[in-house]
């Protein structure tokens, strides 16, 4: 009975130990889950503001052009082979479960259903998806880590954008996919694929914009005193890099949800655990007052004794 209840002590304040810790990481988790939801709503009100110079720009580009996309010419006559870049966004500490294996299986569906024709690039956001991949075998062509203590930067998208947009442009580049995990509601994600490039505007507000120019008599009289085909590249790359910004807030938010949901779990397991320890030792010990006692009256006499009858 000793080394039971020696055993429930030690096991006690092991939990007493780590709980402390739990609770710290859950309360990170859950701001920083909250911040990145606030970014990821600021960045929907940038976008509808960005989409509001579409009247104004693209009646003008149509006018100027018959096409308006950014390549400028078409890509050598003998040039067959598709390029396409997949750029795969986890996590960059453990504790989130299969957070970083769900992005996985769903990178190898994208595989397979894909073109076997095709040139592929593989990039890797996050330190712990990286060691992931290339434990299932996996070997990304680029890697680059994310922050610890802070939310993905703007500047990170932005000059992955770039680039792209450069090669896209060059005809060193035809697609650009991200695979992330997508914000389901309640604390939940799923992996999801998502084409970034070539960049695509809002169907829906191109056509409305194209279309309503003379409808807008506001949008007719305003003065654009620049090129509008590199005012609209501009917008272009300007959406395309908040495209690309939002989901690294998206795998933020399902990341540091996963995390949060996990040490929620852990510390309510935790308290469990210690109730129950807790009432095991209580138990241990009364038993153990309990023998004491009949020994103790035992040997005064108090009780007789029975074991040689």
């Amino acid at each position: 009975m000793g080394y039971q209840l020696e055993k429930a002590q030690s096991r006690l304040t092991n939990i007493g130990k780590v709980k402390p810790i739990l609770g710290a990481l859950r309360t990170i988790s859950l701001g920083s889950w909250q911040m990145a939801r606030n970014r990821r709503a600021g960045l929907v009100r940038y976008s509808e503001r960005l989409l509001k110079l579409l009247p104004i720009v693209v009646p003008r580009v149509v006018g100027k052009s018959r096409t308006y996309r950014l390549r400028k010419s078409e890509p050598p006559a003998e040039e067959k082979v598709g390029h396409v870049s997949i750029l795969i966004i986890g996590s960059e500490r453990g504790l989130v479960g299969r957070y970083n294996k769900a992005l996985i299986e769903q990178l190898r569906v994208h595989r397979r259903d894909m073109d076997q024709d095709v040139e592929v690039r593989l990039m890797a956001l996050g330190s712990r998806l990286i060691r992931d991949l290339k434990a299932d075998g996996f070997e990304p062509d680029w890697t680059h880590g994310l922050s610890i203590t802070a939310l993905p930067s703007y500047q990170l998208a932005y000059g992955l954008v770039s680039e792209w947009l450069r090669q896209y442009e060059a005809h060193e580049l035809d697609t650009v996919v991200v695979i992330y995990n997508a914000d389901a509601g309640a604390g939940s994600y799923q992996p999801s694929v998502t084409r970034l490039i070539p960049p695509d505007l809002p169907g829906q507000a191109t056509a409305s914009a194209a279309e309503g120019m003379e409808a807008r008599s506001d949008a007719a009289d305003v003065i654009v005193d620049t090129d509008p085909v590199q005012l609209y590249i501009r917008i272009v790359e300007q959406w395309t890099a908040i495209a690309a910004y939002r989901l690294l807030l998206e795998a933020a938010v399902t990341e540091h949800s996963a995390r949060f949901q996990l040490m929620e779990s852990a510390t309510q397991n935790a308290d469990d655990l210690i109730e129950e320890l807790m009432l095991t030792v209580q138990s241990a010990r009364r038993q153990a007052i309990t023998q004491q006692m009949q020994e103790l009256a035992a040997g005064s006499g108090l009780l007789d004794d029975t074991s040689n009858v």
